[in-house]
């Protein structure tokens, strides 16, 4: 009996796409065992209707996740990353795997963290025939990681320097302009809590003695706007 898989690939490139859906033909007709639902989606908007469609339907086994994706409309959730978060919230048991052009190592650093994906791939490293034995390996418990990530954990880069959610929302708000009457509209924090952050933010980021614009400009520059 072949073992049903539902898939769900959040990517905003349809070559990626195309790529990853003929893997997945190849190996259901090479092991004869695995047999793959998938369905694609190519911003934050569909990946979210998938994530609520599937709650009342089957869950998703496995999802491949790009982290540069359109943000949803209302801005709740501004990359894949945000995506990811969702889904391991809902589905503890669902294999993410992580496709990303970052290379910043701050960057990958904090998807390492908010996601602990199975799989994590920078694109400039995919090998079809690689990918397809690293999918079987992920299906049957096997994480897998490209040669940056490898290299990153290797030189014990791994640390605290993670922003969750909210971090992000603020950065991406700062970013398109927002003042402080704005913000107190968009994030669900007081003045004094969102001071707070941007101070935090500017010691992460190195900026402390900066203004927005430097804020802005080293979170640009390490991947996370």
């Amino acid at each position: 009996m072949s073992k049903h898989i539902n898939v769900l690939i959040v990517e905003d490139e349809p070559l990626i796409i195309g790529l990853l859906e003929t893997m997945l033909n190849q190996i259901s007709e090479n092991n004869g065992l695995l047999d793959f639902n998938v369905r694609s989606v190519m911003n934050c908007d569909s990946a979210c209707n998938e994530i609520k469609r599937s709650i009342s339907n089957e869950a998703f086994d496995l999802v491949f996740l790009d982290i540069n994706i359109p943000a949803s409309t209302d801005k709740k959730l501004l990359c894949g990353e945000d995506v990811g978060i969702e889904l391991k919230n809902l589905f503890p048991n669902v294999k993410i795997v992580v496709l990303t052009s970052h290379s910043n190592n701050y960057r990958l650093n904090s998807i390492l963290k908010s996601l602990n994906p199975e799989g994590f791939i920078v694109k400039a490293e995919i090998d079809f025939e690689k990918l397809k034995n690293a999918i079987i390996g992920i299906i049957n418990e096997e994480p897998y990681y490209s040669k940056t990530i490898l290299q990153l954990l290797r030189r014990h880069l791994l640390n605290d320097f993670v922003l969750d959610r909210t971090d992000r929302q603020l950065l991406y708000q700062i970013s398109k302009g927002a003042k402080m009457k704005n913000l107190l509209k968009k994030i669900p924090l007081s003045k004094s809590a969102i001071e707070y952050r941007k101070r935090h933010l500017k010691e992460v980021f190195d900026v402390e003695n900066g203004d927005d614009l430097d804020l802005i400009t080293k979170a640009e520059e390490c991947g996370y706007i």
